[in-house]
């Protein structure tokens, strides 16, 4: 069924009369946690705008194996392969966070890459800022301890789902990220004791952004658009991303210092 208006920010951000001419082609689903919207090597059919809830882009190895090489929420679609012209996908797009999204056909995609010149600069930019995160994440997940990750993926998480509370297991958020379960408990439990988080077996909660986001400041890395600051290129996108309605900010990678370090809520 089709659903007016959307609340995907990248769909948003596009010129009233533009976003008007797509509706018609968007269609309103509902987003299962752990659902598979699309598998690897299945036909590129449709993309997906998140309204709500986050998607995981997930590597899946020979042995079956995943880990999650990035992140989609409202602010961005499943849309980079298909704007690069490939028929199949070579990731799983995994539902971390339960939500919605509006669907479009590849069909309708591609027309509207060709007939709206808005949509198809809209979605350049955002593609250029999708793989400004995924290099990031790269260099993170290089330099950084299993807890500075699990605080920096916690808060991404948080802003992309815009909740205090994530319905996700342990045991799904050790295979994102790569470790085995009793390393990712153990950082668990340090988060925890350092008043960050509050964790139960199918939940994470009490996510205190303002922490997090002091722990941010720590450290160099950026979990969205590095060295991007002044680039036009990337200005509609970063729009969508950040929120029209909200003031500019740009995350860093987490650093998480000890429990006793100084930090305030904003």
């Amino acid at each position: 069924m089709n659903s007016y208006p959307p609340s995907n920010r990248l769909l948003l951000s596009l010129p009233p009369r533009n976003l008007k001419q797509l509706v018609p082609n968007l269609e309103f689903i509902r987003c299962q946690r752990e659902q598979i919207l699309l598998d690897v090597d299945a036909p590129l059919d449709h993309v997906f705008f998140p309204n709500s809830g986050v998607i995981s882009v997930v590597a899946v190895y020979a042995d079956g194996n995943v880990i999650e090489m990035a992140t989609i929420g409202r602010e961005g679609c499943t849309g980079v392969q298909a704007f690069f012209g490939a028929r199949r996908s070579s990731a799983r797009l995994l539902v971390q966070i339960p939500g919605s999204a509006a669907k479009m056909s590849r069909t309708a995609f591609n027309r509207a890459m060709k007939s709206v010149p808005s949509f198809r600069d809209l979605m350049l930019a955002y593609v250029q800022a999708f793989f400004e995160q995924v290099l990031v994440s790269v260099a993170c997940n290089g330099r950084h301890n299993l807890k500075q990750r699990l605080a920096r993926w916690l808060l991404m998480m948080r802003d992309r789902s815009e909740a205090d509370v994530l319905p996700i297991t342990q045991d799904l958020l050790a295979e994102m990220l790569g470790v085995q379960r009793p390393s990712l408990t153990h950082a668990v439990a340090e988060l925890e004791e350092a008043s960050l988080i509050a964790a139960a077996v199918e939940v994470i909660s009490g996510l205190r952004r303002g922490l997090l986001a002091f722990f941010e400041t720590l450290s160099e890395g950026r979990h969205l658009f590095q060295g991007a600051t002044g680039d036009q290129a990337l200005s509609l996108s970063k729009r969508a991303v950040i929120g029209s309605s909200s003031r500019p900010r740009e995350h860093q990678c987490v650093t998480v210092t000890p429990p006793n370090a100084p930090a305030t809520e904003r």
